[in-house]
């Protein structure tokens, strides 16, 4: 662990090839050991205070962050961007938070839900990402156990980090277990009683939830065991 003091946030924009700009904040500590990029789930975009306060957290940790909005939410829309879409964005931020890491730093891709499901997706399909962090990974809809997203998983060669609550109806124990049994650079963190916020009440503090797991991303992506 490492105490850093983070300067304070950039706020810009970035292009998504053929669909605009999109918004981004940027949190980079004195001193960093690797950069992050993280993305935001379905339901919300990037400054949803389960976001904002893992950023702020793991800045403190020594991560640099880059987290940004899909083109819908930029756009205002509820319905998720296609998969194509939502790759490709990943791209693009990818590609900035490289370019504003220090030279040799590690670069990573991770975020809540879709934004991580999204992340794991661009690394299968080549992303040059150091590591994958998920904040809460969407196996399966709710109640539907069969209908397992995890086939492009299995060519994912690089560490990968799951924070999964006990509770998560989108991570049923019984479909977890045996993915992750094939996945050899995969660690497991199992969250009790925790649902898919990895918070476990609904007057638990999405900001606060967050930034606890701050600690235990950093050591991972530091190359310690958790």
């Amino acid at each position: 662990m490492m105490a850093c003091v983070p300067t304070p946030e950039e706020r810009f924009t970035f292009d998504v090839p053929d669909k605009g700009s999109v918004s981004a904040a940027y949190v980079r500590p004195a001193k960093s050991i690797a950069s992050l990029a993280l993305f935001h789930g379905a339901g919300a975009g990037m400054d949803h205070p389960f976001m904002a306060g893992f950023a702020r957290a793991i800045a403190e940790e020594g991560v640099a962050s880059l987290r940004c909005n899909f083109p819908y939410i930029e756009a205002g829309r509820r319905s998720p961007d296609r998969q194509p879409v939502a790759v490709d964005t990943v791209r693009a931020a990818f590609e900035v938070a490289t370019t504003r890491a220090a030279h040799g730093e590690p670069v990573w891709v991770g975020g809540k839900s879709f934004g991580g499901r999204m992340a794991s997706v661009a690394v299968a399909e080549g992303l040059p990402a150091a590591g994958l962090v998920f904040l809460g990974y969407p196996l399966h809809p709710p109640g539907k156990p069969e209908r397992v997203r995890d086939e492009h998983l299995y060519g994912i060669e690089v560490p990968m980090l799951f924070l999964q609550g006990t509770k998560d109806p989108f991570a049923s124990k019984a479909v977890l277990d045996p993915v992750l049994a094939r996945l050899p650079g995969a660690t497991l963190h199992a969250v009790q009683g925790g649902g898919h916020s990895l918070g476990r009440s609904r007057g638990d503090d999405a900001r606060e939830v967050a930034a606890s797991f701050a600690p235990l991303v950093a050591a991972f992506i530091g190359g310690e065991e958790v």
